[in-house]
Order: C-alpha cells, then structure tokens, then sequence
C-alpha cells in the first residue's frame, strides 16, 4: 500500500490522505487512533485481496460494531452512516507499471460494518460493485468505447462472508457479451471473456500469499518449560517458543539461519548473546526450555532459562521471529514493538526495521519510543541502510476539536523532519528546556 485515505471512521471526521512507505512509523499521544488505523489496514486488506467481509473485532483489535466503528459527530451532528477508506498501489498493466487504487463504503448490516460499495481502477479503466439491502450486486464498469456498462449480478446471502470477486463479475458481463443472445458460449468466446475479463482482475499487483501480521503490544509471559503444541499463528507470540523447537528439530536448516540472525540482533540490542532450544527428552514430542546466555571478554556465560532473565527478552522475541522466519508476510503491523525493552534495545529495533523495510517488505509501527525513531533517522543520514527518504514516513496522528487529524511527514537526506506541524515533539522539547533550565 502507497497512499491511503479515510473519512468518518472512529475519530476521524474529516477525510484524511496520507502516506505509506516501505517504513511508516505512527506517532502521537494515546487515544489518537492509531491502533484503529493499524485495524483499517488490515481490513482494507481483507476486502481488496482476500474479497471477504473483514472481521473489526478479530484480535489483536477489537473496535467493536458499527455504532462504534462510524464517527459520531457529538451534539446534535450524530453519527455517520457510512464510513470510507481505500489505498493506491503499484500494479502492472501490459507490461507497464502503474498506478491503481481501490476504495470501499462500509455501512452497517447485521451491526457490523459491511462493503456496500468496492471500486478498483488502474490504467484508464475502472469498475464498481455494489451490493444491495436484498443482496443483488450491480457492477459498474467502463467501456473501451468510453461508455459504461451496468449488470446487474446473483445475490448474496445476508450471512455470507465473502464478496463476490470483482473477476467473477465481470466474467459474467464479459461472458453475456459474447454469446451474442445465444443460451450457449463456445470455447473460443468463453477465452474471450477470459482475457476481458482479467484485464481488471487485481493480478497487476503482486499479491501477498499471507495476511498482513498483526502483534498485540503485550505478548505471552515467559515460562521455564514449554509442552509441544500446534504451532498456530496468534497475535500475543504464544506459539513462537513451540515454532522455534519445531524449526530446531524438523528443519535444521531454517533453524541454524533464524538462530544466527536472532543472535546478531540479541547482540547489537544488548539482551542476549547466545539462544538455544534445550529439549528435556530425546523426541520432538517432549517438553523443552528455551535459553539464552551472555558472552564476557573471555568467556560465556551461563546458559539461563528464558523466565529468569528479564521480561524485555521474552517480551521481544516474538516480534522478531516473526519479522526475521523464512515464510515471513510481505506487510507487517505493529504494536508498540518496545515494550520491556531498554533504550539500547529501542534503537536496535530501528535499524533492524530499516534493514527489513530495504528489502521489500512494508513495516508499519505504533510506536511511543524516540529512540526508534531517532535511530532510524540517524541510520538514513548516516547511510547505515540502504533505503531512502522517500521510504520512510512518519504519521502524526494530532488531536483535535472531537476529531484526529493524521500529518504524513517526510525525513530529508540529513535525516531531519520535514515540514512537521507545531505540535510533533512538542512535549520532547518542553521537557529539555525544563531539563537545562531554558
């Protein structure tokens, strides 16, 4: 995702253009909406790719049902009875890069929100679909000739979770078009349809195989010995220590390269040296510790387990085995990542966030730690990490008279903040003077 806008959605009233780079780190007091930004991603996500009726309570947020997702106005203003949001990003079309975009109107059925309306469009074409209080979808979509073309398509179950795909619409159209008022299609008219039909489909756009990875800003508690289970995804990093024996035991491979570049990081952050699965029998199916030890000058130290060195360890662990595993998603958002860390640790996670965002994943951050955000400006200026200005941007989320308003702000080349409003880093700056008595 590039760009992305929003309009009468949880404390934000006012439409809001702002925008994403590989690196965007989210800034601004509590209670100002980020965290609910970070759900409309992952929501946004849903419906453009995965074509499902997203899910606003799923965790690791929970902003509740449409009387709590669409802005209130307060006094007499009411609530809105809609909400929109939509993203722009990169797609190819004919061999050609471009730019698409793609936007959704959500309003309330069932009392949750539902995409009414979904509209795509890249490269001078463009389509929308519709979808009725009786569940009849109408697409929308431009001609070749300039004209457009309304269809009217089947109905959706009110229950129903999933879209129609914008594909199977237009192959309905595409497909009632060339059989020229006959019952039956032929083969060759049916390929016809085919390739009018993906000529709107989203295939320009390097679609992610995996969601977005969402984190919780408190992960699992440590504990001294862990039983093997299933190792499902889950926002908290409950089954990370269970993957991390799993990788030690069935993929040696995978295990040895997540464990070097764990290490290298538990090195620069200061919170570990060494980490190490120990298994308290001689098959996968045993219990087993995690530990970790600390090297001096001449010598390492004792090996310790996982509960008894400190909850920042335990607390970071699943933030970085998520970032640095093999089959990692394309997209992460994240929650407050510093939590339990100390300022060396902070800084060590900007520039491991500036290392990854280089190599072509997304990172999104809600963070409240200068540290991070000074660390990756220092590593831009001082050319620590391949990625540039432009791919780094910092989302000031400012609130205001009964709403939020989100400022994008760009870093230049030295590393300093770009056009930032009066009240970023404010409170930063109040406290120094207070601090050498200015």
């Amino acid at each position: 995702m590039d760009n992305v806008h929003l309009e009468n959605f949880r404390c934000f009233r006012e439409r809001q253009d702002v925008r994403l780079a590989p690196l965007t780190l989210l800034v601004g007091e509590n209670s100002t909406g980020k965290t609910s930004f970070l759900a409309l991603l992952r929501a946004l996500w849903d419906v453009a790719f995965q074509e499902i009726v997203p899910d606003f309570r799923q965790e690791p947020y929970d902003l509740g049902v449409f009387p709590d997702i669409a802005h209130k106005r307060g006094g007499r203003g009411g609530q809105a009875d809609s909400f929109e949001a939509g993203f722009e990003y990169a797609a190819r079309s004919r061999g050609k890069a471009s730019k698409a975009s793609f936007q959704a109107t959500f309003r309330e059925r069932r009392g949750s929100p539902f995409p009414v309306t979904r509209s795509l469009s890249q490269a001078g074409t463009w389509l929308e679909a519709s979808v009725q209080d009786d569940g009849k979808c109408i697409l929308n979509f431009s001609a070749q000739n300039g004209g457009v073309h309304t269809h009217e398509s089947t109905r959706l179950s009110r229950d129903d979770t999933r879209l129609i795909p914008f594909f199977n619409l237009v192959m309905e159209v595409s497909r009632e078009s060339v059989r020229g008022g006959g019952e039956t299609a032929t083969e060759n008219e049916i390929a016809a349809a085919e390739t009018f039909a993906r000529s709107f489909r989203l295939s320009g756009l390097r679609v992610p195989k995996e969601r977005p990875f969402a984190n919780a800003p408190v992960r699992s508690r440590p504990r001294r010995t862990y039983d093997p289970i299933r190792p499902i995804r889950d926002p908290e990093g409950e089954y990370i220590p269970t993957y991390l024996a799993s990788e030690f035991h069935r993929n040696r491979e995978s295990w040895t390269s997540l464990k070097a570049e764990l290490e290298e990081f538990g090195q620069a952050s200061g919170l570990f040296d060494e980490m190490t699965v120990k298994p308290l029998g001689k098959t996968e199916g045993t219990p087993f510790q995690l530990q970790v030890r600390r090297f001096a000058k001449r010598a390492r130290g004792p090996e310790r387990n996982l509960i008894d060195v400190g909850y920042g360890v335990s607390q970071a662990l699943p933030v970085l085995t998520e970032l640095l595993r093999e089959e990692a998603p394309a997209m992460f958002l994240l929650q407050q990542p510093e939590v339990h860390l100390h300022p060396k640790a902070q800084a060590a996670l900007g520039s491991l966030f500036c290392d990854l965002a280089a190599t072509g994943r997304q990172i999104v951050v809600e963070t409240h730690s200068d540290y991070i955000i000074d660390r990756v400006r220092m590593d831009l200026r001082d050319q620590k990490s391949p990625l540039k200005p432009d791919d780094v941007s910092i989302l000031y989320f400012e609130p205001g008279d009964l709403a939020v308003n989100i400022h994008s702000i760009r870093l230049d080349k030295m590393g300093n903040v770009v056009d930032a409003p009066d009240g970023y880093g404010q409170f930063f700056m109040e406290e120094l003077r207070r601090s050498v008595g200015i």
